[in-house]
């Protein structure tokens, strides 16, 4: 598999290149047009279903990075359901009567803007949401994937069992959900934390230790396209544990600010993101257009071909039509989550306390992040 070097996806925190990153994403650099290739589909609209944005229409900026369900958008505008230039409009935007803004950074920039209030939503984790939310009091509007195999804890034919980890450093990122993958887990065995090292190492540098036989790798906790690639160059590495067990628990989304919310058009925009996320889903259910979605995502996340890329969105799975994405916004279920992900960002001081988190509209459910399915079901009802 192809991929870039030392892809920043949305668990990535590499400073450097964040702030480098940063700086273009801050002057408001649209999104890349997809490279053509032979697999790459022909526009969903016809070129001249875009538009100049009429006087008087109000503008929203989505920040996106590269991941599975986030490239959608970027796969979107490639499409010509939206234009993602500022004063441009696709038919999706026509529809909702918003001209859409994407940015598009690395993770870590992408999250520095919306806390800088320089977007009005960010693709983003339910546990980096947190953070923001604080100072920025933020809505969940859509989710859009769940880590489901997406993050695992990859070992070598030494460690037989979890037990043999005792004693012996596991590589990951620290203070993410690759350390949060690895603690849920351990608890769900009835293990202890504190009997076990999770020791900070950047991704993409723990994947090639391991891939190269580096000494005293043994065991690395990463997401694809680094476990693929992993396990694609040493058959002696196994899948030890993943997000498997812990269902439902490591949630991406697009995120929105009250503020933007409460704007002229800012209840349309929140609507014209979640249409175009689920027009580009259908087409990955379309057995017509499924390959050819799949493809152009990933030429937006890491290059991967279309067998990897099947392997991707079955590991990070999609919610892919408003009734799954109602499921996740209503269920008791992803209370008890929040409640275990609050606590584990405390602890680990990501976040400096704990966030009052609201289930419903702005009326009956304040808090610093909601979890608000209006939007969603103003879809459904639209199309019933």
């Amino acid at each position: 598999m192809k991929h870039k070097p030392f892809i920043q996806t949305r668990r990535w925190n590499h400073p450097i290149v964040a702030a480098a990153a940063c700086t273009l994403a801050l002057v408001g650099c649209g999104p890349k047009e997809a490279a053509p290739s032979g697999g790459t589909p022909s526009a969903a609209n016809p070129a001249d279903a875009v538009i100049a944005t009429p006087p008087g229409t109000p503008t929203f900026s989505l920040a996106w990075s590269e991941y599975p369900s986030w490239s959608v958008f970027g796969v979107a505008h490639a499409f010509k359901l939206v234009d993602g230039a500022k004063g441009k409009m696709g038919p999706v935007e026509q529809k909702w009567s918003v001209d859409i803004e994407l940015k598009e950074a690395e993770y870590d920039p992408c999250l520095q803007m919306y806390g800088a209030g320089n977007c009005d939503a960010v693709c983003i984790t339910t546990m980096d949401a947190l953070n923001p939310a604080l100072s920025r009091p933020s809505v969940v509007i859509l989710p859009t994937s769940t880590s489901f195999g997406a993050d695992a804890l990859l070992v070598t034919d030494a460690i037989k069992s979890v037990q043999d980890l005792k004693g012996r450093k596991v590589y990951g990122l620290g203070k993410s959900v690759s350390e949060y993958c690895f603690v849920r887990n351990l608890e769900a065995m009835g293990e202890r934390e504190k009997d076990y090292n999770f020791s900070n190492m950047d991704p993409g540098a723990a994947a090639v230790a391991l891939q190269q036989k580096q000494p005293g790798i043994d065991a690395i906790l990463v997401w694809n396209p680094f476990v693929l690639e992993t396990l694609n160059k040493r058959k002696d590495v196994r899948v030890l544990f993943d997000s498997t067990k812990i269902p439902g628990e490591i949630v991406d989304t697009v995120t929105m600010a009250q503020a933007s919310l409460e704007k002229s058009g800012g209840a349309n925009f929140a609507c014209a993101i979640a249409d175009t996320f689920y027009i580009v889903n259908k087409r990955m259910e379309d057995p017509a257009t499924r390959n050819d979605t799949l493809i152009a995502l990933g030429e937006k996340f890491s290059h991967l071909d279309v067998e990897s890329m099947k392997k991707v969105v079955d590991q990070t799975r999609f919610y892919s039509t408003p009734k799954s994405g109602l499921e996740v916004l209503n269920a008791a279920g992803t209370k008890e989550t929040m409640k275990k992900v609050v606590e584990f960002c405390v602890a680990k001081e990501i976040t400096s306390k704990a966030p009052t988190i609201g289930y419903g509209n702005s009326s009956s459910a304040p808090g610093a992040l909601r979890f608000d399915p209006s939007f969603i079901q103003r879809l459904i009802n639209d199309t019933k």
